[in-house]
């Protein structure tokens, strides 16, 4: 890429990847509905706590939407205390699973289109645009662009965007300005989310960004 020209939102990708090799299986989670679950268990809190959670559950044996609907919410919520807000988040998983037992599991949602499948899933008590759009891209493998505060910060500091822009807004500009390809848009989301915590963070370590030459907002 020449000295000044303006990036876009596929080179960023390419000069992510190339800075930080590819990201392969970066989701945590054993099948489509551990990885469900585990979008909502990372609200508001890390992977690492988030995955706690997610081996807390799975010790027990709550694998499954009937399993967890069967479980007290007090002692689903004891299990979930590892990734914060667990009396919050047990509601929403359990909203989830009813949704899922509706539908038909998580396989039957596999099967609907993307439209579709992204309305049923807003309709969930809970279930905003970012936790949805992390179930279609990771669990149900559709081509949906996650933006999420990591991303926003980014597109900012490179010019791509103003940062607050409405969340549909900025995910259709990337999936306008990207190929529809879910691999693609998985690895994209992993290498920003290690960009935002390798050197883009809030306070920004711009001597040790792969990315300086290319910020509009170096401090």
């Amino acid at each position: 890429m020449a000295s000044g020209e303006k990036i876009t939102p596929l080179t960023l990708y390419h000069q992510l990847r190339t800075a930080y090799g590819p990201q392969p299986d970066w989701w945590p989670g054993e099948n489509a509905f551990e990885i469900a679950i585990g979008a909502i268990l990372t609200q508001n809190t890390r992977w690492q706590n988030a995955a706690k959670a997610l081996a807390n559950l799975k010790q027990a044996g709550l694998t499954d939407s009937s399993a967890l609907l069967n479980t007290p919410p007090t002692l689903l919520a004891a299990h979930l205390k590892p990734a914060g807000y667990y009396n919050i988040k047990t509601q929403r998983l359990l909203h989830l699973c009813r949704y899922l037992e509706t539908r038909g599991g998580i396989t039957a949602l596999q099967a609907l289109p993307l439209t579709t499948a992204r309305t049923g899933l807003l309709s969930v008590n809970g279930i905003g645009p970012e936790t949805a759009d992390d179930i279609l891209l990771y669990a149900l493998n559709q081509p949906v662009f996650i933006i999420d505060l990591y991303t926003r910060r980014l597109l900012a500091r490179y010019g791509l965007a103003n940062g607050d822009e409405p969340y549909d807004q900025l995910r259709i500009y990337m999936e306008q300005h990207l190929p529809a390809q879910t691999a693609l848009y998985q690895e994209y989301h992993a290498l920003i989310v290690h960009h935002a915590q390798h050197s883009c963070k809030k306070q920004p370590h711009c001597s040790q960004c792969a990315l300086q030459a290319h910020c509009v907002q170096q401090i």
